[in-house]
């Protein structure tokens, strides 16, 4: 399985402008999250890289993606028609082949020398199938994630068969449905942003969309779960970590991320100390 190709999706309407955010990168340059998710797929294999965006983006992607920009396809999703459909708009850039998947208003550090898309990529190149990263994820953070239920692989750590998906479940469905031998306790698998997805999913979505419940819209997940009954799909328990830039203080956190995992973790780290015992919380605490 080679996998030449990567579609970030980032034209949901309070989430199309995430990309075009600046960020400083581990090495101390400034870089646009658009630019690190290209850097983030280009080190995984992939040559060509998708982006679907609202209309009227373009002009602003364009400088965002710096020297990607060569590299990179724009496809507008003309209308609010959900993940799914954002996904489906791809499909023929895309052609019959599998494909990196990563969301527009997600950052990755890997905690090892290959990075988060890298490690994803070469589990689907060695088993062939379709492979979704996960996280073990609190339970009070279900509402924010799609999450797996399966069963490890056996002999092979942090690799899952996965059986069920289930967008943002309750406590209780998870409870139910989702518990898998050797995590914590109230921690589940959680989806990290990232897939390496089969044209099959392509397939599923598309029918998906041709016969819709009135006013409902087709996510990711419901494709997801259907591709667990027709072939093999997997779930890798990736070493790194996702930020959502999305979230509130989500760019603020991504980037002290970044900062203390590079080059100027020691500069980072006194001016924090220096903000703490210098900030207003610090001048309010003194006059109480």
């Amino acid at each position: 399985m080679k996998v030449r190709k990567a579609l970030v999706t980032a034209a949901a309407p309070d989430q199309h402008t995430l990309p075009l955010q600046q960020l400083v990168d581990r090495d101390g340059v400034d870089k646009t999250a658009l630019q690190l998710l290209a850097e983030e797929a280009v080190s995984a294999g992939v040559d060509e890289i998708c982006v679907v965006i609202q209309p009227g983006d373009q002009a602003a992607y364009d400088v965002a993606a710096g020297g990607d920009v060569g590299r990179i396809t724009f496809i507008e999703q003309t209308a609010p028609l959900g993940y799914g459909d954002a996904i489906l708009r791809a499909r023929d850039f895309l052609g019959n082949e599998p494909f990196l998947h990563l969301v527009g208003d997600h950052l990755y550090l890997s905690n090892i020398d290959r990075r988060c898309a890298r490690q994803l990529v070469d589990v689907a190149r060695q088993h062939e199938c379709a492979v979704s990263a996960v996280q073990p994820t609190r339970e009070n953070k279900l509402p924010f994630f799609g999450a797996i239920g399966g069963r490890p692989v056996p002999q092979l750590t942090g690799i899952y068969e996965v059986t069920t998906v289930v967008e943002k479940p309750t406590p209780t469905e998870a409870e139910q449905s989702l518990m898998i031998g050797g995590q914590r306790a109230g921690y589940y698998l959680c989806f990290f942003g990232m897939h390496v997805l089969t044209p099959t999913v392509l397939d599923i979505l598309a029918d998906l969309l041709a016969r819709p419940e009135p006013g409902a819209k087709v996510q990711l997940s419901d494709a997801l779960a259907a591709l667990a009954t027709r072939e093999r799909y997997l779930a890798l328990e990736v070493d790194g970590t996702r930020y959502n830039i999305g979230a509130k203080y989500g760019l603020l956190v991504a980037q002290l991320a970044l900062a203390l995992s590079g080059r100027d973790r020691d500069h980072i780290l006194t001016e924090l100390v220096e903000l703490l015992a210098t900030g207003p919380t610090a001048s309010a605490a003194e006059h109480s």
